[in-house]
């Protein structure tokens, strides 16, 4: 009886400690995922099948000067926040003319002025881009940097049709758009 008192008092104690703690605040720079086709499997109609999927987290600018200054140009980048940005594609594509294997990949880019380099990585895992190793790349392509319509103040990676079997992966913040045309 003795024990059993003992262990209910820990269990009680234990309890109180876990009820106590601080709900985590809301991180910075949230997670968000874009989709090919937008929206969410149960938004699509039959026979509409996810191409890809990219999951990223979203820096906000802050009023810094983000290209050419927070993120340097042609140095490797994490493309947003955290960890390194994810691409699911569940089928094979061409990537600006390239072809890519469906799998899961790390996706890094190399910010320019007027081109971005894009690179798919078959390490995942990785926080930022410091363990980046330009051996485990297993594609490299560029798409064009243009001035963004609007100021974007997170960070946002979007996906849009572009023709039959045809869409763009746009990657905008701050004053700044680079896209990456693929194929279907």
């Amino acid at each position: 009886m003795k024990n059993l008192l003992s262990t209910l008092l820990v269990l009680v104690l234990l309890t109180g400690a876990a009820c106590a703690q601080k709900p985590v605040d809301l991180d910075k720079s949230p997670l968000d995922v874009a989709y090919f086709p937008n929206g969410f499997a149960h938004d699509r109609g039959p026979g509409d099948k996810a191409i890809l999927k990219i999951a990223y987290s979203r820096p906000q600018a802050k009023g810094r000067e983000i290209f050419g200054k927070l993120i340097p140009y042609n140095k490797v980048w994490r493309t947003g926040a955290n960890e390194a940005t994810e691409i699911k594609i569940y089928q094979d594509i061409q990537l600006n003319g390239k072809n890519v294997k469906a799998g899961t990949y790390s996706l890094f880019t190399i910010p320019g002025e007027k081109e971005w380099t894009f690179i798919l990585s078959n390490d995942l895992d990785y926080w930022g881009s410091y363990s980046y190793n330009v051996k485990n790349d297993a594609l490299r392509v560029t798409g064009p940097a243009k001035a963004a319509a609007n100021t974007h103040e997170n960070f946002t990676i979007s996906c849009s049709e572009d023709g039959k079997n045809k869409g763009i992966i746009s990657l905008s913040w701050d004053k700044t758009t680079a896209e990456l045309p693929f194929t279907y």
